[in-house]
């Protein structure tokens, strides 16, 4: 993945400042952070995530190349120059539209440190998916303060990303929780492993390949919270 950086910033007596580079140091090493994540990885039961580990296993103990795969699978560049939006510094989170069920869904969160894929509950009402089966889920889901997050099920659905030869469309399995959140979906690293797809905060677009060429999904501007 090819993705400018900003200019760092010069050196000298100014104030420091967010987004400063700092200096190179060895403090001492204070201890570790840890973090409790959730979600059916690797499978809802323990014969699926038993099963899960031996396929791990038996990938890393094995070395495999298919020069001709790699040499067919498309270039996937991210450049500065072909950057979207403004030039401007910020922060924002990747939020895009995509086609989830034949729905065209905004506000959809993209995260690669989440180990599921998710579907809120308003958003469910409102995609009037009641004729697909929810599948019971045994695995607990954790917010950010511990607390246990209470899932309605697990549902497959079909998710389309890009456009015209050069998009993609996965079934994939949503969490579906109830509980209140300025997106729709999250995406996490199911999809993004599923799509083989590379995202850059910085160029606010993912990019992943496809028979025809590189797919590209770039963020949503919108402010919309609502599915149409």
């Amino acid at each position: 993945m090819k993705c400018a950086s900003p200019e760092p910033f010069p050196k000298g007596g100014s104030k420091a400042t967010p987004g400063d580079r700092a200096e190179p140091s060895n403090p001492p090493h204070k201890g570790v952070i840890r973090m409790i994540v959730g979600g059916p990885v690797g499978g809802d039961s323990n014969h699926a995530k038993k099963a899960q580990v031996r396929e791990a296993h038996d990938i890393t103990t094995k070395e495999i190349l298919d020069v001709e795969a790699l040499e067919d699978n498309p270039l996937l560049q991210l450049g500065r120059a072909k950057r979207s939006g403004p030039k401007t510094s910020h922060n924002d989170a990747l939020v895009i539209t995509a086609l989830l069920a034949n729905y065209e869904v905004r506000r959809i969160f993209i995260d690669s440190g989440i180990s599921a894929d998710i579907l809120f509950g308003e958003a469910y009402d409102q995609m009037q998916l009641g004729d697909i089966p929810l599948e019971k889920v045994n695995t607990s889901l954790y917010g950010f303060t511990g607390e246990v997050v209470h899932l309605w099920g697990m549902i497959l659905l079909p998710l389309k990303l890009g456009a015209g030869s050069t998009q993609r469309t996965y079934m994939l399995k949503f969490l579906v929780v109830n509980i209140p959140l300025a997106y729709n979906v999250i995406l996490g690293r199911p999809t993004l492993n599923a799509f083989e797809a590379i995202i850059s905060a910085y160029c606010m677009k993912i990019k992943f390949p496809t028979p025809g060429g590189v797919g590209e999904v770039q963020e949503d501007p919108s402010n919309h919270v609502s599915i149409t």
